[in-house]
């Protein structure tokens, strides 16, 4: 049986004596005084391989900015529906309203957590799945199918006909302010259910989501049923689209488009079998929406698909986890671009199935895949569109080493038309559940 052991003061001495021995640990302890861990073990000659060059590349609209808020899915996916309206519309620079799907996305959320709440109200504070509910709670984060719900029921606008509000770009607070309205409820109708009140639940709840409304139109604005969109074009002819509504509007230029579009993921755990459809329980935000699916596929398929998309002119919205060999100067994402191993002597580099089986890393941060480097049939590099603004990477655009995107790429949305036949059999299988807390339901924010 193994034993806990204790940090011993005799062995702490030892170490010291050691350390300070070594002058390579007495020069790179005055470099870390002064500079972060990227500046100092930074490998300058990695950047040969992450210049802004590609053999396939995708022209695409400038860059945006989520500025203090998790909307990056959002951004990233709408990054992909004005360019098929841009195309319609002969236009160099547009963008749908981020803000007109948050709104939207977040009173669904809390329509949705009280729902959740509902339906585990026999269960105790502590009972997991409710832990996860008022854990997770209403966040800025999601999913590409939950994207898909709110355009679908709520449709698209352009920015200038619902603009930014202060609250819609600095989130932190309105998220707080929503949380706490979900734990309470929660609390409130434990109560109510213990003293067998629950004919009383679904008048609070229609309450609390009259009240939310109004929160959200004060501080995002009251989206509009209608509106004029006006624009000059590539050729400098001006052009008015009056009496709008937003459905009319995404089904004018995206429509039923946007059912081909599926999410492909890569999660080599033992649990999860390729060529599988997977879902996850509790996790979404259209009540009456589709399911958050996901179709499990190796790593080198997901690539494939992926350049096959790109060849076509089409851009590749995914999910990755950028927390790792990050350099927001240089605007790249590269596994080799830091060297902490013969620093520290730390092997940080281990199996990406036990990455998500140990807590290490899952799917944080959508973006949109808008080119490829490929060199005698084999891709190196990867061109990413962010939404950080132009002062990020290199005017907003990063490069995804291809190593890097082995490791830390989870997720892809592809338009099934790329798929094979059994892969498209696949998706007509009902979805394996997983719990909530699985890594593939983590949100990109």
């Amino acid at each position: 049986m193994l034993n806990k052991t204790n940090v011993e003061l005799e062995r702490l001495e030892k170490l010291n004596k050691k350390y300070l021995k070594d002058d390579k640990n007495t020069v790179l302890r005055h470099a870390l005084s002064n500079a972060a861990y990227s500046d100092v073990l930074h490998v300058l000659e990695e950047e040969n391989n992450i210049e802004q060059k590609f053999s396939i590349e995708n022209k695409v609209l400038p860059i945006t900015n989520q500025k203090q808020s998790g909307r990056c899915w959002i951004f990233a996916a709408l990054n992909v529906l004005r360019e098929i309206v841009a195309k319609e519309l002969k236009l160099t620079d547009f963008e749908l309203s981020q803000n007109y799907i948050a709104f939207y996305d977040k009173l669904e959320k809390v329509n949705y957590a009280l729902n959740s709440v509902i339906e585990l109200i026999d269960k105790e504070h502590d009972d997991r799945e409710l832990m996860f509910v008022l854990q997770t709670g209403i966040n800025d984060g999601g999913q590409w199918d939950m994207f898909t719900n709110i355009v679908r029921k709520y449709g698209i606008v352009p920015k200038q006909a619902f603009k930014e509000t202060w609250a819609s770009s600095h989130t932190r607070e309105i998220d707080s302010l929503l949380n706490s309205v979900v734990r309470k409820f929660a609390a409130d109708v434990h109560k109510l259910y213990v003293d067998n009140k629950t004919d009383e639940i679904n008048k609070l709840k229609d309450e609390i989501m009259d009240k939310v409304y109004t929160l959200m139109c004060s501080s995002f604005g009251v989206p509009p049923k209608k509106f004029n969109f006006d624009y000059v074009d590539k050729d400098g002819k001006y052009h008015v689209l009056n009496n709008q509504t937003p459905l009319g509007f995404f089904n004018k230029f995206v429509g039923d488009k946007i059912n081909d579009y599926v999410s492909i993921i890569h999660a080599p755990t033992k649990d999860k079998e390729y060529g599988k459809r997977y879902t996850i329980r509790l996790l979404g935000n259209v009540e009456e929406g589709h399911k958050v699916i996901h179709l499990n596929l190796p790593m080198e398929r997901i690539k494939e698909l992926c350049i096959k998309t790109l060849e076509n002119g089409e851009l590749v919205w995914f999910g990755s986890d950028v927390g790792f060999y990050g350099n927001r100067t240089l605007g790249a994402w590269d596994d080799k671009l830091f060297d902490y191993e013969s620093a520290f002597g730390l092997d940080l580099k281990f199996d990406k199935a036990d990455m998500l089986d140990y807590h290490a890393s899952a799917m944080n941060h959508a973006m949109v895949i808008v080119g490829v480097n490929v060199q005698k049939g084999q891709e190196n590099k990867w061109k990413i569109q962010n939404s950080w603004g132009v002062d990020s990477g290199e005017k907003g655009f990063y490069v995804m080493s291809n190593s890097w995107f082995d490791r830390f790429v989870y997720q892809a949305v592809i338009d099934k038309k790329y798929l094979s036949s059994e892969e498209l059999k696949a998706l007509e299988a009902e979805p394996i559940v997983v719990p909530p807390w699985d890594p593939m339901g983590t949100l990109a924010d």
